[in-house]
């Protein structure tokens, strides 16, 4: 396992909707984002916002494995597209994912596959959705 310093941040969304419209995402840090329900509408559904959180958080933990490994140097660009299969019985839920790793830079396949490793190691993304957490549900 790899020892990584973050520097602590606020975490946490928000999610509204009325009645009518779309609902809207606020971040702790207060970033914000509308999310989309139609089927061919453009933008971000809630399932595109989980597999934008695992495909950021890997390409994120790339980076910071091929700097432990001290690769860095050599790398020019991380890519990670992710999309997964739903279920076919209940509960609703994404079943499997699909991740594909691109790593630019003069490397062996072996230094790829050491910097894919350590990336899972290092995502907080990957490791919950590996996991199962616990979930407490409250009202106001």
């Amino acid at each position: 396992m790899v020892d990584i310093k973050v520097k602590p941040r606020p975490i946490g969304a928000t999610a509204t909707v009325g009645r009518h419209g779309h609902p809207q995402v606020t971040s702790a840090t207060g970033g914000g984002l509308g999310i989309v329900t139609g089927a061919s509408e453009p933008g971000f559904n809630p399932l595109d916002l989980m597999f934008s959180s695992l495909a950021a958080c890997l390409v994120l933990s790339a980076r910071i494995a091929a700097s432990c490994l001290q690769l860095l140097d050599r790398l020019v660009e991380v890519r990670v597209h992710v999309t997964g299969e739903k279920a076919e019985v209940e509960p609703t839920r994404i079943e499997q994912f699909t991740i594909d790793f691109a790593i630019d830079g003069s490397f062996g396949a072996d230094e790829k596959m050491q910097i894919i490793h350590l990336a899972e190691e290092i995502c907080t993304v990957s490791n919950t959705l590996k996991g199962s957490p616990s979930f407490e549900v409250r009202t106001s």
